[in-house]
């Protein structure tokens, strides 16, 4: 299992608000070239967004299944990459005193990715894992702040 994570300097509102915006994944998800709500229920469970990936030449377009959402703390996603299998991705946001705490947890599930699953892979996961959290700070760390709610 590849398992990583990220202070990111801002409350976890912010944070939320990235991942709660179905059109901003190709931003921040590492290999994502663009990305698209299926419907406008984005990021309740089952619903999906599509995205395409592109590796020089060649595009690959998959989809995104929310499977769990309890917002604004955790995110649990099914990717599928077509022939190239699905994977469990946990996004965990946890309140670090006036920051966030993310914490990325993935695992292959189908397909080559679960088949051929191994140390090596989860190395090249964590690789993928530390470009993309940095992704993610930057994307929340230059966003707009989200205003506080107000106390009842």
């Amino acid at each position: 299992m590849a398992v990583r994570h990220r202070l990111i300097e801002r409350p976890p509102r912010d944070v939320w608000a990235v991942l709660e915006d179905g059109t901003r994944y190709g931003e921040w998800v590492v290999g994502t070239h663009e990305s698209k709500p299926v419907d406008d229920a984005w990021p309740q469970t089952g619903s999906r967004i599509e995205y395409t990936v592109r590796l020089g030449p060649w595009e690959l377009s998959g989809h995104t299944v929310v499977r769990r959402c309890e917002a604004p703390r955790l995110l649990e996603l099914e990717v599928d990459s077509g022939r190239l299998g699905t994977a469990r991705i946990a996004i965990d946001v946890r309140p670090w005193g006036e920051h966030t705490l993310v914490i990325l947890d993935e695992h292959p599930l189908r397909g080559p990715g679960g088949l051929l699953h191994s140390a090596a892979v989860d190395v090249l996961i964590q690789v993928r894992h530390r470009a993309m959290l940095a992704r993610l700070a930057d994307v929340v760390e230059h966003s707009p702040r989200r205003p506080a709610r107000a106390a009842h």
